[in-house]
């Protein structure tokens, strides 16, 4: 009877860590797999970050920023001609209107007044397709704080015109990863930036990933974006559409996007990943279509990587696509069949940057563009399956203008030959590994 009378509290106490798990974490994945030396760095953010997202004062002097500065709240805007193209309701977020050309100005804007809050005399950041980049030079000209940005040699050829305009707002932009450098070798670069330099530096994290607390940062910060949308739709057409999609890289706009509507159940909310050439190594970017549980840049999630444990190479037009993980909430939201994610080709993409261009007058961003491409292909379904006219919202996370020069350099191109199409398995949750939990503060 002893024995038994102890083995009790265990078991209930695995109950309730299972069901609240420690702070930093979504379900399993999330935490901080990092260095010992980010640790008081970490901590110090999250003490702060859990001063000033329930300060008043701090709330106010954002949303002015947002309202007066970025230009929030972003439209709301029917596209008529896709609509009668392709028989549905289609509505487009229109986050590319916004200052500096995406969503990003959204978190950085939030957190480059943390960082001035914290008293921090250095900012620094990664990018990807470069926006980012500029929406965090955007942010420190503001604050009249230095900023630093990490940029992948690869992305910076792709985006030279985001690497000028980071220069001419006055950051240092540094190459990286040698010839074929991408957004995972920026994120590496700033952590070692952030490692020799943590006093005094605030590393501004583009996406909701990495390390616990900026997961919850990111997504906070870019949750405006649900909350217009939900209530914009509703003032429109008086009910919630049926589908939301959005595009997922490390996936802070989807997330900003899904959270307005996690609480209606019957609003699919799918997610569009870079099929690339198709889901084999080293041809796509679908962490949570074709990946596996492990841990990337300081977070437990779902990463892109070999039999033996090691990151793989990654491949997408998009280079804000253009990354072997994922945020660890979408892992999370994935795991509870709360979210769905679909992987596109390259070629469905391009397509879609050119119809949305021709049917609306609206260049996308190539981001953007795998989000209009998994709507097209949602209303096809929807259409042979007998269901019409569906109500759809699809995120435009970006403006095109960055992808221009690089779309006619890919349409120029002899088309490659396609692979056949994916047949990839669902993604599996019940063999992720066992690994320590790494609660944050401990």
């Amino acid at each position: 009877m002893a024995d038994k009378t102890k083995k009790a509290p265990t078991k209930a106490k695995a109950a309730a860590t299972a069901k609240h798990p420690p702070e930093g974490y979504f379900g399993e994945f999330g935490g901080r797999f990092v260095s010992e030396l980010l640790i008081p760095a970490l901590d110090e953010l999250n003490a702060a970050w859990k001063k000033y997202s329930n300060d008043k004062k701090f709330q106010k002097e954002l949303l002015g920023l947002y309202n007066d500065y970025a230009g929030r709240p972003s439209l709301l805007t029917y596209a008529a001609n896709l609509s009668a193209k392709w028989g549905a309701q289609v509505y487009l977020k229109r986050e590319d209107l916004l200052h500096t050309g995406s969503h990003k100005i959204n978190n950085t804007l939030g957190q480059a007044l943390l960082a001035s809050k914290m008293k921090k005399k250095r900012i620094i950041a990664e990018t990807g397709a470069g926006q980012h980049g500029v929406a965090t030079a955007t942010a420190a000209a503001l604050m009249k704080i230095p900023a630093h940005v990490y940029m992948g040699s690869e992305d910076l050829r792709r985006q030279a015109l985001n690497g000028f305009r980071m220069r001419l707002l006055g950051a240092t932009v540094s190459g990286v990863g040698g010839e074929h450098g991408t957004l995972r070798d920026a994120v590496n670069e700033a952590l070692r930036d952030w490692a020799r330099n943590v006093d005094d530096t605030y590393y501004l994290i583009g996406s909701a990933i990495g390390p616990h607390p900026y997961p919850t940062i990111v997504r906070t910060f870019q949750s405006v974006i649900g909350r217009e949308a939900r209530a914009q739709i509703l003032k429109a057409t008086g009910k919630l559409p049926q589908a939301v999609f959005a595009c997922v890289g490390g996936g802070s706009n989807a997330l900003g996007m899904f959270y307005g509507f996690l609480k209606d159940t019957k609003v699919q909310l799918i997610g569009a990943e870079a099929g690339g050439r198709g889901l084999t190594p080293g041809n796509h970017s679908a962490s949570l279509t074709a990946g596996k549980p492990g841990v990337l840049q300081g977070a437990l999630t779902y990463i892109i990587q070999s039999a033996d444990g090691q990151v793989q190479d990654v491949h997408s037009i998009s280079a804000g696509l253009d990354y072997p993980g994922v945020g660890p909430e979408h892992a999370y939201l994935l795991q509870q069949k709360r979210t769905e994610y679909v992987a596109v080709r390259d070629k469905a993409a391009l397509d879609a940057f050119q119809e949305l261009a021709q049917e609306e007058g609206i260049i996308p961003a190539l981001e953007s563009a795998h989000a209009v491409a998994a709507a097209k292909n949602y209303i096809s379904e929807m259409r042979k399956a007998g269901k019409k006219n569906p109500l759809i919202l699809i995120s435009l996370s970006g403006r095109g203008d960055k992808d221009v020069q690089e779309v006619e350099r890919l349409l120029a191109l002899p088309q490659e030959s396609e692979q056949p199409e994916d047949s990839t398995p669902a993604t599996q949750f019940s063999t992720a590994p066992v690994v320590k939990v790494v609660a944050a503060g401990e």
